[in-house]
């Protein structure tokens, strides 16, 4: 029962493929409802999702525009009455070195993968502190802990996703919300593409994870549904890497 989500609705971000599509399946095989978001269709999430008898509702928005988010919060609410858990998943990368990492590249990557965490987690916190519980779940990196190579926006914005995470628990724990973090190690998913292409790269990770494999968007799944349910109630402001054992080598 402690990771019963029955009767809870759950929002999740970027929820068209990879690791977002695979935790709102995850989310949905625990109970929960769920409204897919993303700038693509979620149409496969969709169908997933209802194959296993699960509810589910889709809205289709570019999340860099902070503008409209208090829209696709208000479309969230309309569709189940509530948000009891918000999962901040949609993310993008730009790969270049630091030097000739372009303005544009570095503005888009800032403005979805962080401010778009922030401001949503605003709506939603406003909306969880008058019911008085919520649970808000960001994705960060194993680049909220290292640098990177040639991502030097991706890394800012993924340490600043663990700042704020922090700091957001630090405001809204007493209020019976909880915030926290996950933050995967090296998956495979179309964000990883180039590496995995790089069979030298490739197998110098796979070398150093101690699990000797890459995760998978699967291996999402039990963390999400722990972060998101009575299971992790005393749980708040904390990073949870699931990464093989990379950051441990």
């Amino acid at each position: 029962m402690l990771f019963d989500l029955t009767g809870k609705t759950a929002l999740v971000t970027g929820a068209s493929g990879g690791l977002g599509q695979a935790m709102a399946i995850g989310l949905a095989e625990a109970g929960a409802r769920i409204v897919a978001v993303s700038s693509s269709n979620c149409d496969a999430t969709v169908a997933a999702v209802r194959e296993i008898g699960g509810t589910i509702g889709q809205i289709s928005a570019d999340l860099s525009k902070i503008e409209g988010l208090e829209g696709v919060f208000a479309e969230a609410l309309a569709m189940f009455g509530a948000v009891d858990v918000l999962v901040n998943n949609a993310g993008t990368i730009r790969r270049a070195p630091a030097a000739d990492h372009a303005a544009k590249d570095w503005y888009d990557v800032i403005d979805l993968n962080l401010n778009s965490v922030f401001f949503l987690s605003q709506l939603a916190g406003r909306h969880m502190i008058e019911r008085g519980s919520g649970k808000i779940i960001s994705i960060a990196s194993m680049l909220s802990y290292q640098g990177g190579i040639n991502v030097p926006g991706y890394t800012a914005s993924k340490h600043a996703v663990a700042g704020i995470t922090k700091a957001l628990a630090n405001e809204w724990a007493s209020k019976g919300i909880q915030v926290n973090a996950i933050a995967p190690g090296y998956m495979t998913t179309n964000n990883t593409a180039p590496i995995v292409a790089d069979q030298a790269r490739y197998q110098s990770i796979t070398d150093r994870i101690p699990a000797g494999r890459w995760g998978s968007p699967d291996d999402m799944k039990g963390p999400v549904v722990f972060l998101a349910s009575s299971a992790s109630d005393y749980m708040n402001g904390h990073v949870l890497c699931v990464d093989g054992g990379w950051l441990a080598r």
